[in-house]
């Protein structure tokens, strides 16, 4: 990963851009996302949506565009109002251009977008006084190969590539390789090919390992794999990671992010490698990435004895925290808006 950069400044002759890119199936989203609009087009910035979600947004004076490659071409941010699901469908736009995302989490747990709504305000100014980083986050280019090893599709993602069985009653025979070098084979549901970015996604839940998104390193963790030797890999960022499916009339395909599927052939291999082109993540805020896993999972940040004494403890500093199951503070002597610590934290609380 590069370092961060400055946000891009442009001269007073030339219209600033920004795409939004909304969740418009909910009402408050929607209604957010027509207040930044408006806080933007006061400061001068040209506010550009996608041609799908223009009626619904209603935004006077904004570009309308239609949702491809060339959506977010000339545009500075890509402006994102949802979760995670939203946020990628941004960087399906942004991907060829040099446009920088920048997330408003409306989700439920969310690490893709930075921004919680309540700082909003905050982000707008940024964007105005072009007072943001930019980080380079590492993608996936990923090649569908046949039986004598031709290229016969390919996608890219931004979390995770998935190699997984297309039949639910059938268990998917994989042989796995690394830089050409076959690792080991077995029987699983699939396999993920991850990034540090995506490690905090789908490869999470699988029991990958949560790895900082500015580190450099390719992530393999395999799906419900029947074999003693299943654990998850981490590999250089510079590795080929192969996954090779036996021709044996079990069907697999490849899901990028979820969102693209790609059919993989009888006896067909798929290799993943970092991609050339990086996806630009514009940021804001101060808070690091532990910062923001205390938040979202609501992690204990005390020590032990002095959490159950209500001393301060290693951690005190951070007195606040997200519920994620709530969505209430968590204050530093765990309380909740107005809910006990013992009816948040169910049994535990009383095994003394």
């Amino acid at each position: 990963m590069s370092q961060p950069s400055e946000g891009t400044s442009t001269t007073p002759e030339e219209h600033r851009r920004v795409l939004l890119t909304v969740h418009t199936g909910r009402r408050d989203i929607v209604e957010l996302a027509r207040t930044s609009a408006a806080r933007l087009t006061a400061a001068g910035i040209v506010v550009r949506v996608l041609a799908e979600e223009a009626d619904e947004l209603d935004i006077a004076d904004a570009e309308v565009v239609p949702a491809d490659s060339e959506a977010a071409a000339g545009a500075e941010i890509v402006m994102v109002f949802g979760g995670d699901g939203t946020f990628l469908r941004a960087a399906e736009l942004a991907r060829y251009t040099d446009a920088a995302l920048m997330g408003v989490n409306l989700g439920r747990v969310g690490f893709l977008a930075e921004t919680e709504p309540e700082a909003v305000e905050e982000t707008l100014l940024a964007i105005e006084r072009c007072e943001y980083s930019v980080e380079e986050r590492l993608a996936l280019e990923v090649d569908v190969l046949d039986g004598s090893g031709a290229v016969v599709g390919g996608t890219w993602a931004l979390n995770e590539v998935s190699v997984e069985k297309a039949q639910r009653s059938r268990v998917l025979d994989v042989v796995l390789a690394i830089d050409g070098r076959p690792l080991t084979s077995f029987g699983c549901d699939g396999v993920l090919c991850a990034t540090p970015t995506g490690s905090t996604a789908y490869a999470f839940s699988a029991g990958g390992p949560v790895v900082w998104p500015d580190v450099e390193a390719l992530l393999l963790v395999p799906s419900n794999a029947h074999a003693l030797f299943a654990r998850p890999l981490v590999t250089s960022p510079n590795s080929v990671l192969s996954v090779a499916v036996p021709a044996d009339g079990n069907r697999s395909r490849v899901s990028a992010d979820g969102r693209r599927m790609v059919e993989v052939p009888d006896g067909g291999r798929v290799d993943v490698r970092r991609a050339d082109r990086p996806v630009r993540i514009a940021r804001v805020h101060a808070s690091t990435f532990g910062d923001r896993l205390v938040a979202k999972f609501g992690l204990p940040v005390r020590g032990f004895r002095d959490a159950r004494h209500h001393h301060a403890g290693p951690g005190h500093e951070l007195f606040t925290s997200r519920n994620v199951l709530t969505r209430d503070i968590v204050t530093g002597d765990g309380r909740t808006d107005g809910v006990t610590a013992g009816e948040v934290t169910g049994a535990g609380a009383h095994d003394e």
